[in-house]
């Protein structure tokens, strides 16, 4: 087994971050961006209950808010993107990066089977796993070839 495949093998839960930091649907825009800031972040997710229910981007602020004449004290359910692409904590991590390249999103939800946010995956996250490029370039490879032991049915 290549080190790549041994790594797009490894469980979402094993490399998510869970200490996750999130925004409600009321919050300002403001509010928001300064948390985004400071903990220097491009997006945030959005809960309700404890369940995911959106996510805002640095993006989302900017296009979806700013340039439409929203102001800073907008509420964030009106930037903030509600389709949500998420994977599982049991999930492998291939299934994490197949969804990011799918959607061309840098930063994936990990949600559980209640629709609670348990963390998030960022591709730092995964490129941290591999020891190097070439083994994201093989892992992604075998993904895409279908010739990984798995396939999703």
């Amino acid at each position: 087994m290549t080190e790549a495949s041994r790594a797009a093998r490894t469980k979402c839960r094993e490399i998510m971050t869970s200490n996750v930091q999130t925004a409600t649907r009321d919050m300002s825009l403001s509010r928001v961006a300064v948390m985004m800031r400071d903990g220097d972040m491009g997006s945030m997710p959005v809960v309700e209950d404890g369940k995911l229910v959106g996510i805002v981007t640095d993006r989302d602020i900017v296009v979806r808010s700013i340039a439409d004449g929203k102001n800073a004290d907008s509420p964030v359910s009106e930037s903030m993107t509600t389709e949500i692409f998420s994977v599982s904590p049991d999930d492998f991590v291939f299934e994490a990066i197949r969804l990011m390249g799918d959607k061309q999103v840098r930063r994936v939800p990990v949600v559980d089977a209640n629709g609670a946010l348990a963390g998030i995956i960022a591709m730092a996250d995964i490129a941290l796993e591999m020891e190097d490029e070439r083994e994201i370039a093989e892992a992604l490879e075998e993904i895409s070839s279908g010739s990984a032991f798995w396939s999703k049915k």
